[in-house]
């Protein structure tokens, strides 16, 4: 009789926000712009690489912007990285550059994740794009390294555990943070966030 072989991993997504830019540090939305990282980033995105050693990445996918490309270089992945259009910002459209504050003189009562951005995405549009990443991602299977932006990684956490869009205003990202989607006892079924956010006590 032939050895059965143990069922293949779920993926495991290990999803890693960009380090600090200077238009981040001000708040503005930043999506087509290239912004590079600035020193504080430069030096967080260093220590991410004491958070992701020894882990083995099936896959090191990375948004096609300078400031994540160059997150994953310092994290010490770059040689692995492959560019995934579908891992950009969400596209803020008119409002790119601006601050919450500016865009509310112009929109009073806006809300990203409710209304979208003129000529950029919609709340559906970028959830769709998620959801067809995630499908990507789904069939891939192992660890996984995802390189990406604050608004966009909240969405795609959100869409990963089947929530609306609207529910990732709930989760703060913060600039150089690992947070890890996986699922729950190895269930297709059972999508959970094991680690969110994580920090400075994790990136040692």
């Amino acid at each position: 009789m032939k050895s059965r072989r143990p069922p293949a991993r779920l993926a495991r997504l290990y999803l890693v926000r960009h380090g600090q830019t200077d238009w981040a540090e001000l708040g503005r939305h930043t999506s087509r712009s290239q912004v590079p990282l600035n020193a504080a980033g430069r030096r967080a995105a260093r220590r991410l690489a004491g958070a992701l050693q020894g882990v083995t990445f099936s896959r090191v996918w990375v948004s096609p912007r300078d400031r994540t490309r160059q997150t994953c270089v310092l994290a010490g992945l770059g040689r692995r990285m492959a560019i995934e259009p579908d891992l950009v910002e969400w596209d803020y459209g008119d409002y790119e550059g601006l601050t919450s504050a500016e865009i509310l003189l112009r929109r009073p009562g806006w809300n990203l994740f409710r209304h979208g951005c003129p000529n950029g995405e919609s709340p559906a549009q970028v959830s769709r794009r998620a959801d067809r990443l995630l499908a990507r991602l789904r069939r891939q299977g192992g660890n996984i390294a995802l390189f990406s932006h604050g608004h966009f990684g909240r969405v795609l956490a959100a869409r990963w555990v089947k929530l609306p869009v609207g529910a990732g205003q709930r989760l703060l990202l913060e600039p150089a943070s690992l947070s890890i989607l996986d699922h729950e006892h190895q269930r297709p079924d059972s999508p959970v966030i094991a680690l969110w956010n994580a920090g400075p006590v994790l990136r040692r």
